[in-house]
């Protein structure tokens, strides 16, 4: 057999048969070393992508030592509680100095990284910004405020890795522009928070940098694809943060961390200089927004970033100001609201988190109105997934270096890998049983023509006028919903792509939507969890059970509770205001 094989390449030659095996057996075993050396020229990146990142938190931790020794007095504790308006008053005003909080910050990021795994690299050249603000004739709007930012949102000299291996080779060679104009507010970037992997994950890990854990309870994932903002800030390590959302990964984190998070009409701000695993999705945009520990800090930071120097530096950029009238109105709002979408029931205690928040709203003046979201099932399925696996997921697994995945992806890499076909199949023979199931193997299988994929961004925007146009009749202002949660046990969230509905909707209508925490988990809600059925009584239902409940030592009893709030594009300021009415009667806030 192996003398006809190498016959046929060299047919004019007579082949010694231990000469074929000795040459069969070096082609193979040169395969091999090739193989075994990108292997672990990979393994070098991670390695050497890890070193510079502890090598930074020493130099860090060392800074932070010798600030302590030079002002042993500073009050930390007192510093870290200020809400974010206060403290930008007392920066202003120079009872406080940029540099004690700058380091007050960075002391409590250590602690919290140290406990979470939520940093992927300090900043360094936040010192330089530091000197820089104080050499400004004007004070912005966030002078001195320490923020961190999201992996992918580049940062002069940084990488932005996704976390990916292909990512690590290459620097930003200038700021993004949404890092320009929050340093031309006074802001000071100090840290850069980690991801999941190709960012598509609504957990928090990657191979490079690992786990990110919630900071309230180290079995729960802080949620993604922002969680390594939502641990930071939730954990007292940055008083505000910019994430970015494509199916919930700003509200998701908010949502399981207990945070305020805001993500805007996707060109509100400006994208210009963040990058992604795969590019050119335009049907359903990326959008970067704020995440904060209450309304009034996301607020001062669109106020901040909705400015000229924005509008100047991206003229793609709407120029429309913030409209502080909007926001600060105290004029009874019309509220639509639904509890449940239909197609991902979540746990009872997000679906009473509306029940109580419209209750407490109408209490307050303001009128609601039942409101259903229509077709929620086609909308996951035919248009939110379709948009992303168009190619049947290919570009998506091209960026996986190395076949290198995460744990928590490989339930959605393995359903990606399977021949087209065998997904259409899959699909007709699961259908009668598990019909979610069967609609979302089939979406992946993506679409096979050029005019399919027209008729589906048309199908996208007929949809979003039917949306618009049922709203209109409703004459309503604002929506108040559901959002996913409570927080997942870790490697939870990469086997529930789907229960995102909640979220992923917003993106879909490129709708402006924000989540504000409202109450925490309770015993009573542990024991209704243990009735929750679902709606389809099929794995799904019964692994998001799961997902919450998770061991014994992972209940999910204190952790947040949250609601989500949305206005129509563009309406910024008319869903923060719904945001900050929620916020003010909330339980927590009302005894507090």
């Amino acid at each position: 057999m192996i003398q006809q094989q190498l016959k046929q390449l060299l047919p004019e030659r007579e082949v010694d048969p231990s000469v074929a095996l000795a040459l069969l057996c070096s082609s193979a075993a040169t395969v091999g070393i090739w193989k075994w050396w990108g292997k672990r020229q990979i393994q070098k990146k991670m390695e050497d992508a890890r070193r510079t990142r502890d090598e930074g938190v020493k130099k860090v931790a060392k800074a932070v030592q010798q600030f302590r020794e030079q002002g042993p007095s500073v009050q930390t504790d007192a510093i870290l509680s200020l809400p974010l308006l206060e403290l930008t008053g007392r920066l202003r005003e120079g009872s406080l100095s940029p540099r004690t909080v700058l380091y007050t910050y960075l002391e409590k990021a250590l602690e919290v990284t140290q406990q979470t795994n939520c940093l992927r690299h300090f900043i360094p050249e936040c010192e330089q910004q530091l000197q820089e603000i104080q050499q400004q004739q004007e004070k912005g709007l966030l002078y001195g405020i320490p923020v961190s930012i999201k992996d992918h949102i580049g940062h002069k000299g940084h990488l932005s890795t996704c976390g990916l291996v292909q990512c690590l080779d290459t620097l930003a060679q200038e700021d993004s522009v949404l890092v320009k104009v929050l340093k031309s507010q006074g802001a000071i970037p100090f840290a850069m928070t980690n991801v999941p992997q190709s960012l598509f994950n609504y957990d928090c890990s990657n191979p490079i940098f690992g786990q990110t854990l919630h900071p309230l309870n180290h079995q729960k994932s802080p949620g993604g694809s922002s969680g390594g903002e939502g641990a930071l800030i939730a954990g007292g390590g940055s008083i505000l943060g910019i994430g970015s959302d494509i199916g919930g990964r700003i509200r998701l984190p908010s949502s399981f961390c207990g945070l305020c998070g805001l993500k805007p009409t996707a060109e509100r701000l400006s994208l210009s200089g963040t990058s992604g695993p795969v590019s050119g999705i335009l049907a359903i945009p990326c959008a970067l927004g704020p995440m904060a520990r209450d309304v009034d800090s996301l607020a001062l930071c669109m106020k901040a970033l909705l400015c000229q120097e924005m509008f100047r530096l991206d003229p793609t950029v709407p120029p429309i100001p913030f409209d502080e009238e909007a926001y600060s109105s105290s004029a009874p709002l019309r509220v639509g609201y639904y509890d449940t979408d239909g197609y991902f029931p979540l746990p009872p205690c997000m679906q009473l988190a509306v029940q109580e928040t419209r209750g407490a709203l109408q209490r307050a003046g303001h009128q609601l109105v039942p409101f259903s979201p229509p077709r929620i099932h086609y909308v996951m399925t035919e248009l939110f997934l379709k948009t992303f696996f168009a190619d049947g997921g290919r570009a998506w697994l091209d960026v996986f270096t190395g076949n290198i995945v995460d744990p928590n992806l490989k339930s959605q890499v393995n359903c990606c890998k399977i021949p087209r076909l065998g997904k259409k199949l899959l699909a007709l023979i699961l259908k009668p049983l598990f019909p979610r199931l069967a609609d979302y193997l089939g979406a992946l299988a993506g679409m096979r023509s050029v005019k399919e994929m027209w008729n589906h961004h048309h199908q996208i925007e007929a949809y979003r006028t039917e949306f618009i146009a049922q709203w209109r009749e409703l004459q309503l202002d604002v929506v108040l919903c559901p959002v996913l949660g409570p927080a997942f046990t870790t490697g939870y969230p990469g086997k529930l792509l789907t229960a995102i509905s909640s979220t992923m909707l917003y993106n879909v209508l490129n709708f402006p939507a924000g989540v504000v925490p409202v109450s925490t988990v309770t015993e009573a809600d542990e024991e209704e969890l243990k009735l929750y059925r679902g709606c389809c009584d099929d794995p799904w239902d019964q692994t998001l059970k799961q997902a919450v409940a998770g061991a014994a030592v992972a209940g999910a009893v204190g952790l947040p509770v949250a609601v989500q709030c949305v206005a129509l594009p563009w309406r910024e300021e008319l869903c923060l205001r719904l945001m900050k009415e929620v916020e003010t009667l909330s339980p927590e806030k009302r005894a507090a």
